[in-house]
């Protein structure tokens, strides 16, 4: 299939999306298998919360009414850590660059909800990382982040973030990368505006799909 890239919108999803949940967490338990990572699978039902919280992003072909991409957030129970994570191009979408405007859009949702917060990516894809760069991260210790206790309490997650870090023997060890917005206030990519009411300290995590396996998700 050849993808019109002008036909493809990325934005927060909305009750329009709930059809696709289905579709995506089907897609996304299809390629954990392929890969062999041993993630837990998402349901369906766990896709549709997502987008009834606003805690998703979605990328859709307006031309055919078709799901291109997706992605989420992950909420520690005390607040101070959110995950963006579970991003998924769908296989006719990949390699045009889908997966960036995703993380993106997805960023700037996370900097909205927690303008204040420290962005925690954990990655093994090579794409992934040139994105977050590009978004003003940097590579940190693995250790640096375990010694961080409220990193390792309060997390529900469907990614045990810990495991995945200890897993250095792996062909493809997982690498962490922090963006701190006190040291990036200008960055273009921030809403000017933000709301007062929400959380305003929190870390906020990032579990992606491997692009290097077998191409999960959309190469730049």
């Amino acid at each position: 299939m050849e993808s019109n890239t002008k036909s493809i919108v990325t934005r927060i999803a909305t009750p329009a999306d709930y059809k696709y949940a289905e579709s995506i967490a089907s897609e996304m338990a299809y390629s954990a298998a392929k890969r062999g990572t041993g993630i837990a699978n998402r349901t369906p039902e766990y896709i549709l919360n997502k987008m009834k919280d606003g805690q998703a992003v979605i990328a859709i072909d307006t031309e055919n009414d078709t799901w291109a991409g997706f992605s989420c957030m992950e909420v520690w129970e005390h607040e101070k850590y959110v995950a963006k994570s579970g991003l998924i191009v769908a296989p006719d979408y990949r390699g045009i660059g889908i997966s960036k405007s995703i993380k993106t859009t997805l960023f700037e949702l996370c900097r909205t909800k927690f303008p204040r917060a420290k962005l925690f990516s954990l990655s093994t894809s090579p794409a992934v990382m040139h994105i977050n760069l590009e978004l003003g991260y940097r590579v940190v210790p693995n250790e640096e982040i375990l010694q961080d206790e409220l990193f390792l309490r309060g997390c529900t997650s469907w990614v045990n973030y810990v495991e995945l870090m200890n897993k250095q023997h792996t062909e493809l060890p997982y690498v962490a990368m922090v963006y701190d917005p006190s040291k990036e206030a200008t960055l273009s990519v921030v809403p000017a505006m933000v709301n007062p009411d929400v959380k305003q300290e929190a870390i906020i995590c990032d579990a992606s799909f491997s692009e290097v396996n077998l191409g999960a998700v959309a190469a730049i």
